[in-house]
């Protein structure tokens, strides 16, 4: 017979009676290592800190590497999903099944859009050495079909070595008003955070933080720990209160071209780059400030206003989290490491947007729109991103942004320290090492060997190499000889010093594309290309980047440009039962999208008084969705469209008792819609909808019996929950003829 878990260990006998037996006292492995706190920073380019030449103030940040190292040559994913995965299992990115964001699923195993099991995480790999752990914020490490109440819950960071859990799971949420989670369970979020402020996630995930901090230290002083601390920051949306925003008023009226001259001359001052270090051509698709249009250049100094206060306010969280850390007496023996997922983003496109999802569907802003709404950027009312000529800045002095394999895209900032370990202070590092290389670093400095197996599963080699080397010294070799990069077809290799890398144009011919040549000794910032002068050596690094691909599961190539072979495409006619408190995930569900489909939506209702009202049904929030609801008697259907909402109500009152009522919406031209509206059967009033496009609206999640996060209608606050009881909501679907999943993909590659 097996033995169970708590017979295994037992070295004592066990005879008839306890006098004749032996004890034997089960001690929990105590480890020997320091505690270990990952900050993971979120679409922060290369120079956006302080301590790498930024005009953005960030003192915490600039703390950890005052404290211990900067290091200057420090490569990621350029997407963040990827690389959170190899942070978190060091291994490649490819090879566990998350070769890009969760959501790009195609039926590969290389984009298996969660973390095999075969690659255990940090988490999962300390805790048999006694480490507790918990993770704070951002997870993105699993398909959205997981996601909801069914789970399955596999990959959920519970399910992944964390013991705790407080943030969400998609890969953006609303600083204001985010989709939450509490371990397993989805919350809402208050409305304020420790402080009484009005809640910020940021402060929210370090509140979180401290308070399971101090209980750890309370309850078992002793204990060591790993806290994965992964903030929206500083993905758009750009939310952040207006004062931290405000702090940074003319900052940057000279515009992005200055800001990167500035940016390069601080980081030659302080070592970080050579003292004659040049930037990067002008990226080709950003314009030369100077000729912007003055209401052009009030927009986007603004909006990189908001940026700065996001960051800079994220930044004073990780100061309050040290400052915890030291008064609890535990950040001398802190191995603290802060990084950021990949390079500054371009995802607001040539002017910036004060409503990312209109960029997601190809729907612009006018500038005079943008200058009426200024005092809005930052707060609720927006899902701002500033002009990708910021995010070009924020690069320096490196070409292209994330999603590419060019240094701006996989280029970022790394600052460790840990006061009791690391004798160096404000040294900078410059060998060659990749976010796949942290995973063994942080298990070599813990005294902790990676497991053959976890949770009874054998697990894979790591792909990364300790850094421990590099830490003891300066001078020492970079610890690795090849590193591959792939994202969306854009391809590129390190290899003792040398780098190739192709940008890919989606739908253009692998093999056609031109590979560029660097030797990055000499020229970090790619700018001297050596493919025509030393053609022997490109085609050996070629050569190699696919003996690579071959190696960590690379292949096939994918760029999207073949719709029709992913599991992207919306479900077509079908029926769908909910009952109240359902919830489904946002983006690509499997289940009903009700914008452009003609579609019924029948409640079955019961109500003690006429006054009692409420969400039958919300698909979506402030930004766009619909929603189904009884509000003053009445039932309505809205429609709302980045904020341009249409409604129809009904005629008739809707009487106390149990009551069926019905939606019947039939789509009759692009952006319009019919809606009869019935009580029991009984015609009870009708009209026509507007805003009724098929948009990608990916923000929050369909729910019944209320619209948690932010109202679809601005007629009523959420969560708004249905005061009756619902009994069942079916929907029936026509679904939309012609469906063309290629812009589903469209929609979702405007937001890389």
């Amino acid at each position: 017979m097996p033995q169970l878990e708590h017979e295994r260990g037992f070295t004592g006998t066990i005879g008839r009676t306890i006098h004749e037996s032996q004890r034997s006292w089960q001690d929990e492995p105590a480890a020997q290592g320091p505690n270990v706190v990952v900050i993971v920073l979120d679409d922060v380019g290369y120079s956006q800190l302080g301590c790498y030449g930024s005009s953005i103030d960030t003192p915490s940040l600039d703390r950890i590497a005052a404290n211990g190292l900067r290091y200057a040559n420090f490569h990621v994913t350029p997407l963040c999903s990827p690389t959170r995965a190899c942070l978190l299992t060091g291994r490649n990115h490819h090879a566990v099944g998350m070769s890009r964001v969760t959501e790009m699923g195609n039926g590969f195993p290389n984009t298996a859009g969660f973390v095999a099991r075969e690659a255990g995480t940090l988490a999962e790999m300390l805790k048999p050495s006694g480490y507790r752990t918990m993770c704070v914020g951002k997870w993105h490490l699993m398909l959205s079909a997981m996601q909801s109440p069914a789970g399955p819950y596999d990959h959920w960071p519970l399910q992944r070595g964390f013991d705790r859990f407080y943030g969400f799971l998609f890969g953006e949420t609303s600083q204001w008003n985010p989709e939450l989670f509490l371990g397993n369970e989805r919350i809402d979020a208050p409305a304020t955070v420790d402080s009484g402020d009005d809640y910020h996630l940021s402060e929210a995930i370090v509140d979180r933080a401290n308070l399971w901090l101090r209980q750890l230290a309370s309850a078992d002083d002793d204990a060591p720990f790993f806290l994965y601390v992964a903030f929206a920051a500083a993905h758009s949306p750009h939310h952040v209160p207006a004062d931290y925003a405000d702090k940074y008023r003319s900052r940057f009226d000279d515009g992005w071209d200055v800001e990167r001259d500035r940016i390069l001359a601080r980081q030659r001052a302080s070592g970080l780059l050579p003292g004659d270090q040049q930037l990067a051509p002008r990226n080709h698709d950003v314009r030369p400030w100077g000729e912007l249009a003055d209401d052009e250049r009030t927009v986007y100094a603004r909006m990189q206003e908001v940026f700065a206060g996001f960051l800079d306010h994220a930044d004073g969280q990780i100061g309050r989290l040290l400052d915890e850390l030291e008064r609890l007496g535990k950040l001398d023996d802190t191995l603290v490491i802060a990084i950021s997922d990949n390079g500054a983003s371009a995802e607001g496109g040539a002017g910036g947007t004060v409503d990312h999802t209109r960029r997601r569907n190809a729907v612009g802003d006018s500038v005079d729109e943008m200058v009426s709404r200024l005092d809005d950027l930052g707060g609720p009312l927006t899902m701002n991103h500033y002009p990708r000529g910021w995010a070009m800045a924020g690069n320096t002095p490196f070409k292209r942004y994330k999603s590419h394999t060019h240094a701006g895209g996989v280029r970022a900032p790394l600052v460790i320290s840990w006061p009791k370990g690391i004798e160096a202070r404000g040294e900078t590092r410059r060998q060659f090492c990749h976010v796949v290389d942290l995973a063994p670093t942080i298990l070599e400095l813990a005294g902790v060997e990676m497991p053959e197996a976890v949770n009874g599963i054998e697990q894979i080699p790591m792909h990364g190499v300790s850094l421990t080397s590099t830490i003891e010294d300066a001078d020492a070799p970079s610890p690795k000889t090849t590193q591959y990069f792939e994202m969306v077809g854009n391809r590129a290799i390190w290899h003792e010093g040398w780098k190739v890398v192709t940008f890919h144009e989606r739908g253009a011919d692998y093999d056609a594309e031109p590979w560029e040549l660097y030797h990055l000794e000499e020229d970090i910032a790619e700018l001297n290309d050596l493919a025509q002068a030393e053609p022997e050596r490109l085609q050996a690094m070629i050569d190699l980047w696919w003996q690579e691909a071959e190696r960590y599961g690379v292949l096939p190539l994918d760029d999207f440009s073949g719709g029709h072979q992913l599991r992207l495409q919306r479900p077509g006619p079908g029926r769908w039962v909910f009952q109240q408190g359902a919830v489904l995930p946002h983006f690509f569900r499997q289940g009903p999208f009700l914008l452009g489909s003609s579609h019924r939506i029948e409640a079955k209702i019961e109500r003690a008084t006429a006054a009692q009202g409420g969400v039958i049904l919300a698909d979506g929030g402030r930004f766009g969705g619909v929603a189904l609801y009884v509000q003053h008697n009445r039932l309505c259907y809205t429609t709302n469209a980045f904020g341009e909402r249409s409604r129809v109500i009904s005629d008739s009152a809707i009487p106390v008792g149990a009551v069926t009522l019905r939606a019947d919406v039939v789509r009759v031209d692009d952006g319009e819609a019919s809606v009869r509206m019935f009580i029991n059967d009984e015609p009870a009033g009708g009209g026509n909808l507007l805003h009724f496009e098929d948009r990608n609206y990916v923000n929050e999640p369909l729910e019944v019996g209320r619209d948690g996060q932010t109202p679809v209608d601005d007629l009523y606050e959420s969560p708004f929950e249905f005061e009756g009881r619902l009994l069942d909501v079916t929907i029936d679907s026509a679904g939309r003829e012609n469906e063309n999943p290629q812009t589903l993909i469209d929609d979702l590659m405007r937001s890389q």
